[in-house]
């Protein structure tokens, strides 16, 4: 069996944030000009792409880096609260035993995922934890960490929730694993064509094994 190098985004794939992420926005939402998200307005969100959600927000792009920097902030003192995704733990563990790498990728804080593991005694699965604060520059913080970790692409998949996941893995040129439970729809993933789209943690195992 070839040992894989797992890259994980971290909200709503690792950490069940979305509703967190979503009270924080709407106490945001008057500050910096967008509109509140109801359940029905997550609903039509969750069926759309990064960059369409953006669009149908109506914020300004150029508010987006302050708007993260102040969710991150913001989410800081929800962490003891949050609860990884139910089976992901379990996931991990029979990963790392299997002797694969498991990495992390976020646009949220170093500080924020670090504190969690740690709560969730998940910090000894992960080698490594990468922030980034871009939205869509999730393609040259991939790029980076496998220059830095001299990882070869066909050792590489890296594991998302939303679109831009699949889509930033497919520019840098790795498999990518589109998982249903956490923001984006089954519905709107499918449509990225990511090479494998799951709807449970323990489908992981599969994947990573049968993935050459």
């Amino acid at each position: 069996m070839t040992k894989k190098v797992i890259i994980f985004d971290f909200d709503g794939t690792i950490a069940d944030t979305v509703d967190a992420l979503v009270n924080v926005a709407n106490r945001l939402a008057v500050e910096f000009g967008y509109i509140q998200i109801t359940p029905e307005e997550l609903a039509i969100l969750r069926n759309l792409t990064s960059r369409e959600i953006i669009k149908y927000s109506g914020i300004s792009v150029f508010k987006i880096p302050f708007l993260v920097k102040k969710v991150k902030s913001e989410l800081k003192n929800k962490i003891p609260e949050l609860q990884p995704i139910h089976g992901i733990k379990d996931a991990l563990a029979e990963l790392t035993k299997q002797g694969h790498r498991l990495g992390i990728i976020t646009s949220n804080s170093q500080d924020n995922v670090s504190e969690f593991l740690k709560i969730n005694q998940m910090n000894d699965l992960f080698e490594f934890v990468y922030s980034g604060v871009t939205i869509f520059g999730k393609t040259t913080i991939i790029n980076n960490v496998l220059r830095q970790k001299q990882l070869k692409l066909q050792e590489v998949i890296y594991v998302g929730d939303e679109t831009r996941d699949v889509e930033a893995s497919k520019k840098a040129n790795i498999k990518v694993v589109a998982v249903t439970w956490g923001f984006n729809s089954y519905e709107v993933l499918s449509k990225q064509k990511p090479n494998f789209l799951i709807n449970q943690p323990e489908e992981l195992l599969d994947v990573v094994n049968t993935s050459s």
